[in-house]
């Protein structure tokens, strides 16, 4: 099996392992902040600014990714995360509601790094993965992610009731440590990226320019894009499903996230053996119309066939964020990833905040089975335009691979991969 050749690879484990601590961080501290801010202040939209401060910084994406090419890419990795490490102790002197600015700021300091170590990462691995193991690796690191968002808001919120914030900042800053000590560990030999033709403007401007010249890439970004609108479209009604549509508590909205999480560990798991089996186009395809028939099942008053639905979210989305991220890193020059990778996180992910905002209105105006009906016409509609017409390609050359390093195992040319979370590593 391709994925335990991928197990095998001492840089992909090594690298893997980074990813499980660092996403058990993340996802720990992100669930605590915003109930110690609610805590601390009483304030529900001071609680809900903690997710926009984490989202904001992907608007800078196209700036952050040409920092991320202008350095070797391992070498900032380290930097960051160390630098990260350092910053979450400052968390210690958050103490009260006065206070809360500053646990905002250093969340926005958080946001940006990862906006920063995605574009990176994009290059990295690029540069350290053969093709035909990408779509594996990066759907075992998918699914990486996913299992600790089930795991790691559990201890967050122990450690949180037990000792307060301080201490979940602390391990926060702990696996910072971690990762930084794991892409350490990488036995990777990156080239010196080549000398800055033009000034900052100049060079942000050549990935958009590399983006928006390539028509297949961006039209598979762009249904990243409409994936995600309609995805917090849909999220906004969860509540009022639990309620109005099965007549349970809110915190029966709690199984319904763990039910979707453990689809995407699914569709992680097998993301790279699908996509060597169907062109990028298709398998995001497939990937808006299994979303977009969950959320159409949803509407439907049973408990069985919401949590169906619910797990064909699980598995349909990420399938459009992989196929979408996988063709920057499969059909980007190396010297441009990290741009490319930057701007294309800024279109496929700043619809987020629009789409929450949206959906809480139409929450307020119609029935949450109007909205999720409208969600799935809106969905199978991008997956129709997707297949309609596969645009031709005359000068869209894959990336060349990079010499073969040390620790990689050589696979076919067909890859797929990439993670569509918000995350320390994607």
């Amino acid at each position: 099996m391709t994925v335990r050749k991928v197990l095998r690879d001492r840089d992909a484990a090594t690298y893997l392992g980074g990813v499980l601590v660092s996403g058990f961080g993340d996802s720990a501290m992100l669930l605590v902040a915003g109930v110690w801010v609610k805590t601390l202040t009483g304030s529900s939209s001071l609680a809900a600014a903690v997710t926009c401060c984490v989202w904001v910084p992907a608007l800078a994406g196209p700036l952050l990714g040409t920092v991320a090419d202008r350095f070797r890419r391992r070498r900032l990795l380290i930097a960051v995360n160390a630098a990260l490490a350092a910053l979450l102790p400052v968390l210690l002197a958050v103490r009260s509601g006065r206070d809360v600015w500053l646990l905002l700021l250093v969340l926005t300091a958080v946001g940006a790094a990862s906006v920063l170590c995605d574009a990176a990462e994009a290059g990295l691995v690029a540069s350290a993965v053969p093709a035909g193991l990408r779509g594996d690796f990066n759907g075992l690191r998918m699914t990486v992610n996913e299992a600790m968002k089930l795991l790691a808001p559990l201890a967050g919120a122990g450690l949180f009731l037990r000792w307060g914030g301080g201490a979940v900042a602390l391990l926060d800053a702990a696996t910072f440590v971690l990762a930084a000590l794991a892409f350490r560990a990488l036995r990777i030999r990156e080239e010196p990226p080549a000398p800055a033709a033009g000034g900052w403007r100049e060079q942000t401007a050549q990935g958009v320019r590399a983006l928006r010249g390539n028509p297949p890439l961006l039209r598979l970004v762009g249904a990243g894009s409409a994936a995600m609108l309609l995805s917090g479209i849909s999220s906004a009604a969860i509540y009022e499903l639990a309620d109005a549509g099965l007549h349970r508590p809110p915190a029966f909205v709690g199984v319904l996230y763990a039910v979707q999480g453990a689809g995407s560990i699914m569709a992680g798991t097998v993301a790279g053996a699908v996509m060597r089996r169907l062109p990028e186009h298709a398998f995001a395809a497939v990937g808006l119309l299994l979303f977009t028939a969950g959320a159409a099942v949803r509407a439907v008053p049973s408990l069985p066939v919401v949590l169906a639905g619910t797990l064909a979210i699980g598995v349909g989305l990420p399938w459009v964020i992989v196929a979408a991220f996988t063709a920057v890193q499969q059909h980007t020059e190396p010297a441009l990833v990290g741009r490319v990778a930057a701007a294309a996180g800024t279109l496929v992910f700043a619809p987020t905040a629009v789409a929450a905002a949206l959906g809480a209105v139409l929450v307020a105006l119609v029935d949450y089975r109007v909205q999720l009906g409208a969600v799935a016409v809106a969905g199978a509609a991008a997956a129709w335009l997707l297949l309609l017409r596969r645009p031709r390609t005359p000068g869209v050359r894959p990336a060349p691979e990079a010499p073969p390093v040390a620790g990689t195992v050589p696979g076919p040319r067909r890859g797929a991969g990439a993670d569509g979370d918000r995350g320390r590593t994607g």
